[in-house]
């Protein structure tokens, strides 16, 4: 009977695991090319635009692309460590964002044109992720805040709502190996914008998304269990001066909540 040597059994083992490898890192190689190619940073780097139309011209690629994140099993997502889950989900919520504003673009002004009065377009079930059809909601609130996996706030300015009011979208994709420090930039990004959390003597004005997350900014995040304290490890982003800082601290500065441009954030 033919064996086949140990030898090559074990190059061949080792091929195999490599190959997994390679696919694994490689996974979110496209998104990160259309990214890269059709957003485009504006307001001095603190928001982004995105070339919808040069998108749909290349939605075969976008849909590959959406396709490879809904072959992933849970199995094989549960062996993951946590950075290349929490990359995993949020690059599958920002792209399946993209996709939905694709059906309706360009006819439409906001992501809300695609709910109606009785539903939003977050809950909207469309998404074909780790073996359920999903809607964003359910990546966002169940996979990703809810699962209590992650605790991690910062999560807020990296999946985008495709609106001008949200956080830029990223214009690369996240991977496990980089989340850490994508994470930091892009609050510190979203943070240090004026037009969208302003400092002015005594009196903190900030985004809404504080307001209706504000309980994700006081789960312990490096210390942090008020939103003050989660303010606390960014003055210089929010360019607040030593007494400000104080007053922030001792809880006797006026936090207030700005409105949300809903438009979309398509290139004009």
């Amino acid at each position: 009977m033919f064996k086949t040597p140990l030898k090559a059994l074990l190059l061949g083992s080792a091929l195999l695991a490599t190959s997994f490898a390679s696919k694994a890192q490689n996974m979110h190689d496209s998104w990160n090319t259309l990214l890269n190619n059709h957003v485009v940073a504006i307001n001095h780097g603190h928001s982004t635009e995105v070339d919808y139309s040069a998108i749909k011209a290349k939605q075969s690629e976008l849909k590959t692309y959406l396709d490879s994140l809904s072959a992933v099993t849970q199995n094989e997502f549960d062996t993951w460590e946590k950075p290349k889950q929490l990359a995993f989900l949020i690059n599958a919520y920002n792209a399946f964002t993209v996709e939905l504003i694709l059906t309706k673009y360009p006819d439409l002004k906001s992501i809300k044109d695609l709910g109606s009065f009785f539903s939003s377009p977050w809950s909207k079930e469309f998404v074909p992720l780790l073996g359920k059809t999903r809607s964003l909601d359910d990546i966002e609130h169940g996979l990703i805040r809810g699962s209590g996996k992650y605790n991690d706030p910062r999560i807020h300015f990296a999946v985008n709502c495709a609106s001008i009011g949200c956080p830029a979208l990223r214009e690369e994709a996240y991977t496990a190996d980089t989340l850490e420090a994508q994470l930091q930039e892009q609050t510190v990004r979203f943070l240090s914008d004026m037009t969208r959390n302003i400092v002015q003597d005594n009196t903190l004005s900030v985004s809404s998304i504080f307001k209706w997350y504000g309980d994700d900014f006081e789960q312990g995040f490096k210390g942090a269990n008020t939103l003050q304290q989660f303010f606390m490890q960014y003055p210089k982003a929010l360019k607040l001066i030593p007494a400000q800082q104080k007053a922030l601290k001792n809880n006797d500065m006026k936090v207030k909540f700005l409105d949300y441009d809903w438009d979309l954030n398509a290139r004009q």
